[in-house]
């Protein structure tokens, strides 16, 4: 069982230009929903949202190619893909011929399908959408819909995630609310680098306290832990301590290595968010 020690995290890496799909490094996501309570079937449904922006290739006459490419990776897959992994395998299509976009964007597809269900049974393919160049102008930037946590002026004294921060108002009305900030920050589970991001919480419930909410995200701040597992376990615990009816959480971090990861965890089936990047993406 590979673990995110054994990456190339935070190692010296040889730069490798032909084609590898070797170079994935798939992690299996069970041991740490164990942490948050999830074993068997999550209560949750969802999926890990990328998009690559350094993705080249050359055509059949030796001419390079680029594209951008957002994949869709789908939450109840055994494995993550560690994200320097992800980015050694793009860059293995560097100097290596196809004969069109369509070869590698299905390269592209199976290759990591075959690395997120490895080890399990297949139950639902890796979606991968390539971007032409004269399409980049389409691609927008907006920002996380919902009221911002981040107006209110609260005191900020614990930086390591502190569920008891969080309280709903179980005796009182239920409400459906959206809310967002963008004080989210995380550290890399290998290198404690820094991993910015925002967060928008969708729920139907009993009303949260917001200033609670707000402290609670701003308290992952020196925590370690990849971006998928930090959006599962904000879930966890606003899902056990504020008891909603329904929720929803959707994280969108900065890239990191010409990839960024999107994270979206929801307790009901409902369509995916849109793959819009935020103005820091």
């Amino acid at each position: 069982m590979n673990t995110p020690e054994q990456s190339q995290l935070g190692k010296a890496s040889a730069y490798v230009d032909q084609y590898d799909a070797s170079l994935l490094f798939p992690i299996p996501r069970a041991g740490k929903r164990a942490e948050i309570g999830v074993a068997g079937t999550a209560p949750f449904f969802g999926a890990d949202i990328w998009s690559a922006y350094e993705v080249s290739w050359l055509n059949v006459r030796g001419k390079p190619q680029v594209a951008l490419v957002h994949f869709t990776i789908p939450c109840e897959s055994v494995n993550i893909v560690e994200s320097k992994s992800f980015k050694l395998y793009l860059n293995s299509f560097n100097n290596t011929r196809f004969a069109d976009s369509a070869e590698v964007l299905a390269r592209l597809r199976a290759d990591i399908n075959e690395a997120v269900w490895r080890g399990g049974v297949v139950q639902s393919s890796v979606g991968a959408k390539m971007i032409a160049t004269e399409l980049f102008d389409h691609e927008p930037i907006y920002e996380l819909d919902g009221l911002s946590l981040d107006r209110l002026d609260v005191e900020c004294t614990r930086y390591q995630p502190a569920p008891d921060l969080l309280t709903a108002a179980q005796d009182e009305a239920p409400v459906s609310e959206v809310l967002v900030s963008n004080l989210l920050k995380s550290n890399c589970l290998v290198t404690g680098q820094p991993d910015w991001g925002s967060v928008q919480i969708s729920y139907s419930g009993p009303q949260i306290a917001q200033e609670g909410l707000l402290q609670y995200l701003v308290s992952f701040r020196n925590h370690n832990e990849f971006h998928e597992q930090c959006v599962e376990r904000i879930f966890m615990d606003i899902w056990t301590r504020c008891k909603p009816i329904k929720l929803s959480v959707y994280a969108r971090y900065t890239r990191r290595g010409g990839l960024d990861i999107n994270p979206f965890r929801t307790s009901h089936p409902q369509a995916l968010p849109l793959n819009t990047r935020n103005a820091r993406q």
